[in-house]
């Protein structure tokens, strides 16, 4: 029997998403249901919103999320009812990519994640009216009490972890852990600049001291930001309107250019002003959300002759199945305390979570479920 569940509806773009009934199909062979707990709010959600990326209307937007399972499809063999699982993004299982444990970089990675339906185009939800409702954003649409979604984008974790703090683990969090972790694969001792200090950025500064970067430089227009970056790990924190990047280079004492640069603005003028800011054999991660059609410009003799290196990174190029419990791992030997990053809103405050995010006030608003 399909299940009468509370979720929130963009109906159109630029709007505030409104709370409403409707009715969640039962999970497909190779689905499970969820029960949502805890959901991250990311700026991505405000992208789609805003309608700067294909996902059709009406829709339950939402990627983070975190549950407990209470049904499973007739295919699925290594999750329960009961189960605690953490909600990633939605990967085919069959292309070259994902073979190589490289979901991130599926071939069917925009119409899984961006087309608000499954892989065969249909929607799991219908509202009241009797009209479909479009489901399955990166997999989940997770700001609602319950959603379905594939058996490989959900992941299993111990119960005796906060599984309301969980979600953002889904997306933003191993997006700027994994850049450092798994793109980049930062050596110890090397030197690292994260541009831009909210959830992303700030995931990426813990996790470059996890690798044993020497110099970790934190980069933000926000002071109080810059604050907490130094308290999560930077070894050097700067304001990134007070002077260009080859002097916040030199400042920390690269003169020469930083290792590994992480930009998690998605604004294209910082990226290319951060090139040479690269020593050579640097390497830039474009993390950020760009905008199409937007360039990156470099000098190609400073590229070449250096062997630097610009990088184009998705989700952390993350396999959620096996970084997830990396991640929870290193957050329970207390060396990577996301916890910091997190404020708790209740669901029926899902508007003034967004505005928090989307206003700087709060680095990572995650929505409490009833």
């Amino acid at each position: 029997m399909p299940t009468d569940i509370l979720a929130a509806v963009q109906r159109t773009p630029k709007s505030p998403a409104a709370l409403e009934r409707l009715s969640l199909e039962d999970p497909r062979g190779d689905e499970v249901l969820v029960r949502i707990v805890g959901v991250g709010v990311c700026h991505t959600d405000m992208v789609m919103r805003d309608a700067l990326l294909p996902v059709p209307m009406p829709v339950v937007l939402g990627h983070e999320g975190s549950g407990v399972v209470e049904a499973v499809g007739s295919e699925v063999r290594d999750l329960a009812v009961g189960d605690h699982v953490v909600l990633s993004f939605a990967s085919c299982g069959g292309c070259g990519a994902c073979h190589d444990h490289a979901p991130a970089y599926c071939e069917a990675w925009v119409p899984l994640n961006f087309f608000g339906g499954r892989g065969d185009g249909s929607t799991a939800l219908t509202d009241a009216a009797g009209q479909a409702v479009h489901s399955h954003v990166f997999g989940q649409s997770s700001f609602a009490s319950h959603v379905v979604v594939n058996r490989r984008n959900a992941v299993k974790v111990d119960k005796d972890l906060p599984l309301e703090l969980l979600g953002p683990l889904g997306c933003g969090i191993q997006t700027g852990a994994g850049a450092v972790l798994n793109a980049l694969k930062v050596r110890a001792g090397s030197s690292v600049a994260v541009i831009g200090a909210g959830a992303v950025g700030l995931s990426a500064v813990m996790a470059a001291q996890i690798a044993g970067a020497s110099v970790i430089v934190a980069l933000d227009i926000n002071p109080a930001r810059v604050d907490l970056a130094r308290e999560l790990g930077a070894t050097h924190a700067f304001l990134a309107d007070r002077a260009g990047m080859t002097a916040h280079a030199a400042a920390a004492g690269r003169p020469a250019g930083f290792d590994y640069i992480v930009d998690t603005t998605g604004i294209a003028s910082v990226c290319n002003a951060a090139i040479p800011a690269l020593a050579n054999r640097g390497e830039l991660a474009l993390v950020g959300a760009y905008a199409p059609g937007a360039d990156i410009a470099a000098d190609a003799t400073l590229l070449m002759s250096g062997g630097r290196v610009v990088r184009g990174v998705v989700e952390g190029s993350a396999d959620p199945a096996t970084f997830i419990p990396e991640l929870i791992a290193h957050y329970r030997a207390g060396n990577f305390p996301f916890d910091r990053l997190v404020r708790f809103f209740e669901f029926a405050d899902i508007t003034a979570a967004i505005e928090a995010g989307e206003g700087g006030r709060v680095i990572k608003p995650v929505l409490r479920l009833p």
